[in-house]
C-alpha cells in the first residue's frame, strides 16, 4: 500500500540514535557529550520541520528508558513515522508506539509523483530499483570522513539511493525537495 504526502510538509531523518553516548566516539560526532548530541538534534529538527509536517524517521531512533523516550519526543515537532531499524528492535519502549503515527519495518510512500520505498538498510535489489522508485535508508552512518565497516560497499548504490541519516545530512532532517535535488545530481552524475 502506497501512501500520499504533500512534497512540502515531508521530511527524512534517520539514526539520531538520541542518548546513545557510544554514537559520539563510533561516528566522530562533534559533540562533547550526550546532552549536548541531543540539544543540538532536537535544535535542528525543530528548526526545519513544523508541528504539521511529516517526519520519516529510518530508525535506530533513541536509546535509554521511558523517561529518556518521552523526553525527546515530547520536544519534537512533526508526525512522525518510524521504520524500525536494528537499534529500536531492542530499544523501542513499550507503550511508546502510540506516539509514532506509525511503526513498521519498511514503507512505501508517494510524495507528489515521487515513488519511495523506505528501510533502514540500504538494499541492492528492491521493488522499483531498476525504475523510478527511489530507496531511502540510513543504518550506515554515511559522513565524508566515512570509515566504517559498510564504506566499501556503498559504491555499489543505484542513483536512486540516500542515506538521510544525520550524519549525512549536518545533523538535521532533510525536505523532500533536497532529497529530490540530491537524488537528480546523482543520476546526472552517474551519466557521466
Amino acid at each position: 500500500m502506497n501512501y500520499r504526502f504533500d512534497k512540502n510538509k515531508v521530511f527524512f531523518t534517520s539514526d539520531t540514535h538520541f542518548n546513545h553516548t557510544n554514537i559520539i566516539k563510533f561516528c566522530n560526532r562533534p559533540f562533547k557529550n550526550v546532552d549536548e548530541m541531543n540539544e543540538a538534534l532536537i535544535a535542528n529538527w525543530n528548526k526545519v520541520v513544523s508541528a504539521d509536517d511529516f517526519v520519516f524517521h529510518l530508525g535506530d531512533f533513541c536509546l535509554g528508558g521511558a523517561a529518556e523516550w518521552t523526553k525527546v519526543l515530547d520536544r519534537l515537532n512533526g508526525k512522525i513515522y518510524l521504520i524500525v531499524g536494528n537499534h529500536d528492535l531492542k530499544n523501542l519502549r513499550q507503550g511508546f508506539v502510540h506516539r509514532f503515527e506509525k511503526v513498521v519495518m519498511q514503507m512505501h510512500i508517494e510524495v507528489g509523483n515521487q515513488k519511495i520505498y523506505l528501510n533502514h538498510c540500504p538494499f541492492l535489489c528492491y521493488g522499483g530499483a531498476y525504475g523510478n522508485t527511489w530507496q531511502l535508508f540510513g543504518h550506515v552512518h554515511t559522513s565524508k570522513s566515512n570509515t566504517g565497516k559498510d564504506n566499501g560497499r556503498l559504491r555499489f548504490l543505484f542513483p536512486m539511493q540516500y542515506d538521510v541519516g544525520v550524519d549525512n545530512n549536518n545533523f538535521t532532517p532533510v525536505s523532500f525537495a533536497e532529497v529530490r535535488n540530491i537524488i537528480e545530481k546523482q543520476i546526472e552524475d552517474s551519466k557521466k
